[in-house]
């Protein structure tokens, strides 16, 4: 926080204690050495005791340690990494998936087409902090977790948050906690009992408020048999991860999203978290995208029943893509079988202790000796599926967290049978852009109609423009006044 402006409203939304600014930027407190998030439950201290860093990897790198009221490790991330295209938010973007972790700052450079220098540049200028530190910060974190929920050894809790040496695991929790490991792990609640190998149970913060029926709804509606279920009050789906799998159970709650994962290897966990954040949309600012949309008078009703609609988005970008192909112009019932299908017939197999789930949605490699002919859907359809299955194989065409998202667009609607609702679809859910928007989606100029909007396509898309940039979180409330299984929360115990 650099100009004066920005230093007199942080001061403000540090004296109101005002949780909507969390994970925007943290507080770090001159005579304490102590970073906080703007919603510390302790007293503010004064003014001149205050500066202030965009990240925590920042406040770190200038010696500051955590608070242990407000815990600003836990709180939710920056809204800007997933709202924006340029090359800092798609390295954020990647740096959360563990890219640095596993590839190092060379992969992360190889990755968004820059030199590492650029990178290095370009992040310090804005976040105050290199690829290795924001890295750094999430280990920090991710052991944190393990070290207070688990009973896992600590050795092997380093190696599992990314850490080179149990030395280094030490060090760095000392640093940025105050306490040793094992202080950590002691001033957990006595009694509480530790996850089970291979589990852990966790809350999803989120900036509030957030209505959980079309977000929940839309996953539940369209889970593929086999990769996602709705399994007493959660949704369930299998994930594939760098090192292993995993299963994840997220059930909506008011405050949070509990989130309990089974992991096969403990050094997922950190890309495990991301990915569930990322497919609820929990880092979004539903008060700025509300505020813009409430500008219209069409819309301000439908905001202001359901406040905090999220956006529905992946875990996979290429799997979105191949559903998205075999969903076109067909029926979401006529969708899910034809997954389910390719599911069986290609997918890995898992063992799910939870619940009914069987397979890892299957890798575009393992689509590349799939016979169209075997797929029951018009020849058009099967070619499309082909070029697209080639395209992600050969590396053409990148839908990962970190995809540059004109440039996927491009690529998209250079395959054939690619149209504009398809490629919008993926924009919208696959790459995350939240400015997507689909105007020739029947259930969108249905609910154009019924409001009297514009319903042809040029004309809605013209009218759109004052939705710019949340036009995806228009198409939600859009979508909402349909009656669709996609806008309801299935009821307790319903198995989809």
């Amino acid at each position: 926080m650099h100009t004066e402006t920005d230093f007199d409203a942080c001061v403000r939304a540090v004296q109101s204690k005002d949780a909507r600014f969390d994970g925007w930027f943290f507080t770090a407190v001159l005579t304490t050495r102590i970073y906080c998030r703007p919603s510390c439950p302790v007293v503010p201290p004064k003014v001149q005791n205050m500066t202030f860093y965009p990240s925590a990897a920042a406040a770190q790198q200038a010696g500051f340690r955590a608070c242990k009221r407000c815990r600003p490790d836990a709180s939710p991330g920056s809204p800007q990494w997933n709202e924006r295209a340029d090359l800092v938010a798609r390295a954020m973007r990647l740096i959360s998936d563990g890219v640095v972790d596993r590839e190092g700052v060379p992969g992360l450079a190889t990755r968004l087409g820059y030199s590492s220098r650029q990178i290095q540049r370009q992040l310090l200028a804005e976040l105050g902090a290199g690829p290795l530190a924001l890295a750094r910060a999430q280990r920090a974190q991710t052991a944190r977790l393990l070290i207070e929920t688990t009973a896992l050894p600590m050795a092997d809790i380093a190696f599992a948050a990314g850490f080179a040496s149990v030395r280094t695991f030490n060090d760095t929790v000392r640093q940025v906690f105050a306490l040793s490991p094992g202080d950590l792990r002691a001033r957990v609640a006595k009694g509480r009992p530790a996850a089970a190998t291979g589990t852990l149970s966790l809350r999803l913060p989120f900036r509030k408020p957030l209505t959980p029926d079309n977000l929940f709804g839309h996953l539940a509606a369209t889970a593929v048999p086999g990769v996602e279920e709705w399994r007493a009050g959660a949704y369930r789906r299998t994930l594939r991860l760098p090192h292993g799998t995993g299963i994840v159970a997220l059930r909506p709650e008011p405050d949070h999203i509990a989130c309990q994962l089974w992991l096969t290897d403990w050094r997922d966990l950190s890309q495990a978290i991301s990915r569930c954040r990322r497919l609820l949309d929990l880092d979004a600012d539903p008060l700025a995208v509300d505020a813009l949309l409430s500008a219209d008078p069409v819309l301000a009703p439908l905001v202001a029943k359901a406040p905090g609609r999220r956006v529905p988005r992946v875990t996979d970008g290429p799997e979105f893509a191949v559903r998205a192909v075999l969903g076109q112009q067909i029926s979401t019932a006529a969708a899910r079988t034809h997954a389910g299908r390719l599911v069986t017939a290609y997918g890995e197999p898992v063992a799910d202790p939870g619940g009914g789930l069987t397979h890892l949605f299957p890798e575009p490699e393992a689509l590349a000796g799939l016979d169209p002919a075997a797929l029951a859907m018009p020849q058009t359809r099967r070619d499309t599926l082909a070029a697209l299955v080639q395209a992600l194989g050969s590396g053409e065409l990148d839908l990962d967290v970190g995809s540059d998202w004109q440039q996927a667009r491009a690529r998209l609607n250079a395959l054939p049978g690619f149209g504009p609702w398809t490629v919008e679809s993926i924009a919208m859910r696959a790459l995350g852009d939240p400015d997507a928007f689909l105007p020739t989606d029947l259930g969108v100029r249905n609910a154009a109609r019924e409001l009297g909007m514009p319903a042809t396509p040029a004309a809605l898309v013209k009218h759109s423009a004052a939705w710019s940039p949340w036009r995806a979180y228009a198409t939600q409330y859009l979508w909402a006044t349909g009656d669709h299984p996609i806008n309801v929360l299935p009821t307790e115990g319903t198995s989809r």
